[in-house]
């Protein structure tokens, strides 16, 4: 299956100046490399053909003619293949010479992009070999005329710049798009990426899921970290998929090196990068995922808005004209796959310095939000549940934080245990040495006679440990919350998570409400990677008035098993109803939130990228048992996230009916469910 991926590599062969058969012969070796790995697309670098660096040489006949016959070798060769190859050529046309991508599939000459920005400064000359593709950008040269494809010729007879190349017709043009199956790509060269307005800003709307840039840009000191983040950020912008490839070994160095780099991203990420400078031959592959992308720009509906001067994307569109030149090449993305497949997607990067940056801002985030709250009603007073928990502890811990920023001593924070009928002795002392630890005025109240005095009330046996019996708990400390926020004049701080919303893993009316949840947009992964976080590096101070000190017992909150302690201990006073054990692991859970909800993916895409980011941890039995729990859950406990508190957006996932996520609480599992039983 291919699962919406598509296949392309970055492929930089080595060099010889003005030697085309050294040059189409390296860029056959890795035309073969490429379809030996399936590959449906494969970039070579700009005047890969003849090299970039032949100055005035391309006022040469002798060479032009020379790098037509190497293409038409190369052509030659892709007969019979699946991929589709792009490379960089001078191209003559009714007296001018051009610097062009030449696309070629199975031994067709499919049209050829020229390059539009020449670059005439520094160390670059091109203006004084090449014309501008800006010349075939005129109103008679868009989408019109008849589409001619007879096996050998590939081309729209309406544009004026039909031209004859390696003996076959075909279009040249900045306006061409290219689909292979249910992609389409568009191209721009080297210096039209680096301008104000680059054409890729006008491919992705028009249609191009994927941009090509053949480029040759030489080493300076810094400029390939600045090259990175500008391919990186260009396809964040046009929700794309990019592959960036530069002239490598070979060129001359008699002013400049280049060190061939090759970079594929995707919607702003990085997907692979080789390592520059090689002296041999390197290729590049990447599973780009266009099934992502088309979901992205779906919804984004500023993606195909209007530009400054009030043209519509839809009328830039017409521009346009879009070859179909083959299907992709049966690869077997199952077999292999190329990209990570991070299992902790709302985790932090594993740098120090950007955990660290991440960590912070999150929590800055969630107390600033909350100090906003409390200053706009005027309440100077919060009231949270403590129960030993990660997710009331990282409440307590941004509550603290909230209260710093306004000022306000922190014994106005109201901590209060309320130990039930499963409460252990372990969460307990963690609750309570927590809130002596950061300072805060702390109650307990038992809920147990409370609860007891509602099973007589409503005639329920306390022995039928069912939801009655758990609920009645969660209901009775809600109570509390609220009726000492009303005596104190305080807001009741919620304490739910993110993963807890997706599966309904609360009680309705219970630990489910609170006047403002600082967690709702937190996963569980996320929070017990805060807590550790925020033991090592935030709360280190040691133990005052002989107490406990704070890092110890958030260390020991966060390797406590997770539990709503509804249940009675084991009979050695441990935790005997954990969480996990009755709804399955939450890493799996934010996994398959994380895809659901960003990227929109089907329950079997789900399964394939979890078997894959799990492998060796998981069992594909035990990963498709709690995938098929998740969305069973996460559909019947929509009436739950229809009615929740305000609170903060943290992760790029809320489930906020006001904000990111509307969906009817009615709505049917089966079309879900069925595509996994056909699994």
């Amino acid at each position: 299956m291919d699962y919406g991926f598509f296949r392309v590599a970055a492929a930089v062969p080595r060099v010889q100046i003005a030697d085309v058969e050294f040059n189409s012969d390296s860029i056959i070796r890795l035309i073969d490399k490429a379809e030996e790995r399936k590959a449906s697309l494969v970039v070579f670098p700009e005047l890969s053909v003849t090299g970039y660096t032949c100055l005035d040489l391309f006022g040469q006949s002798l060479l032009l003619t020379a790098s037509e016959e190497a293409v038409k070798k190369i052509a030659d060769h892709t007969r019979g293949k699946h991929a589709t190859v792009v490379v960089g050529a001078p191209v003559r046309y009714r007296g001018r010479l051009y610097n062009c991508a030449v696309v070629i599939r199975n031994g067709g000459i499919k049209g050829i992009v020229p390059k539009i920005y020449l670059p005439t400064y520094a160390e670059f000359d091109e203006g004084r070999w090449f014309a501008s593709g800006s010349d075939f950008l005129s109103p008679s040269n868009t989408r019109v005329g008849r589409f001619v494809d007879d096996g050998r010729n590939h081309y729209r007879d309406g544009f004026d710049s039909v031209t004859r190349y390696c003996g076959q017709r075909c279009n040249l043009s900045p306006n061409l798009l290219f689909s292979i199956g249910r992609t389409t790509f568009g191209i721009e060269i080297c210096e039209d990426f680096w301008t104000p307005v680059p054409p890729s800003s006008f491919l992705a709307p028009s249609g191009a899921q994927v941009i090509v840039n053949i480029s040759a840009s030489n080493e300076v000191a810094g400029k390939h970290n600045k090259r990175r983040e500008f391919v990186i950020n260009q396809s964040g912008r046009t929700v794309s998929g990019y592959v960036y490839c530069s002239a490598g070994y070979g060129e001359s160095t008699m002013d400049t090196v280049y060190g061939g780099s090759a970079i594929i991203c995707e919607d702003g990420e990085l997907l692979a990068e080789n390592a520059r400078f090689q002296m041999e031959d390197s290729i590049t592959f990447a599973d780009i995922d266009i099934e992502k992308i088309g979901v992205h720009r779906q919804k984004k509906n500023s993606f195909r808005g209007m530009a400054p001067d009030g043209t519509s994307a839809c009328e830039y569109s017409n521009l346009y004209c879009r070859f179909e030149i083959g299907d992709p090449a049966p690869t077997d993305f199952s077999d292999s796959l190329y990209r990570k497949v991070e299992p902790h997607p709302f985790l932090p990067e594993d740098d120090p310095a950007e955990e660290a940056e991440a960590c912070q801002e999150i929590l800055s985030i969630q107390s600033t939000g909350l100090a906003a709250r409390m200053e706009h009603i005027g309440c100077k007073k919060a009231v949270i549940g403590i129960s030993g928990g990660l997710d009331s502890t990282l409440a307590l811990i941004v509550t603290a934080m909230a209260f710093d920023k306004l000022g306000y001593n922190r014994s106005g924070i109201i901590g209060i245990t309320m130990p039930g009928l499963g409460t252990t002795v372990r969460t307990k002392s963690n609750a309570v040495d927590l809130m002596e630890a950061l300072g805060v005025t702390s109650r307990e109240i038992s809920v147990v006679p409370a609860v007891e005095q509602h099973f007589k009330d409503i005639g329920h046996d306390p022995a039928v440990m069912d939801s009655t019996y758990e609920n009645a708990q969660a209901r009775e400390r809600t109570q509390i919350l609220m009726d000492t926020a009303n005596q104190e004049n305080g807001l009741v701080i919620g304490t739910g998570d993110l993963s807890e919303l997706a599966l309904g893993w609360c009680t309705y009316n219970g630990d489910h409400m609170s006047m403002y949840g600082v967690n709702a947009s937190v996963p569980k992964t996320l929070i017990r990677h805060l807590v550790r976080w925020a033991a090592e590096n935030v709360f280190t101070a040691p133990a005052v008035s002989g107490g406990r000190p704070a890092a110890e017992i958030l260390v020991d909150i966060v390797e406590t098993p997770i539990s709503p302690e509804l249940m009675p201990a084991d009979q050695k006073g441990e935790i005997k109803q954990k969480t996990e054990d009755l709804i399955g692991p939450y890493e799996l859970h934010d996994f398959f939130i994380y895809n659901l909800m960003l990227h929109g993916y089907s329950p079997s895409k789900i399964y394939f990228l979890a078997c894959r980011a799990f492998s060796g941890k998981y069992d594909k039995e035990t990963i498709l048992k709690w995938l098929k729990k998740f969305y069973w859950r996460f559909f019947s406990q929509q009436f739950k996230r229809s009615c929740m508190p305000d609170g903060p957006k943290i992760s790029p996932v809320s489930f906020s009916p006001r904000g990111d996520f509307r969906m009817p609480s009615d709505a049917k599992v089966h079309l879900w469910i069925s595509e996994l039983e056909a699994l």
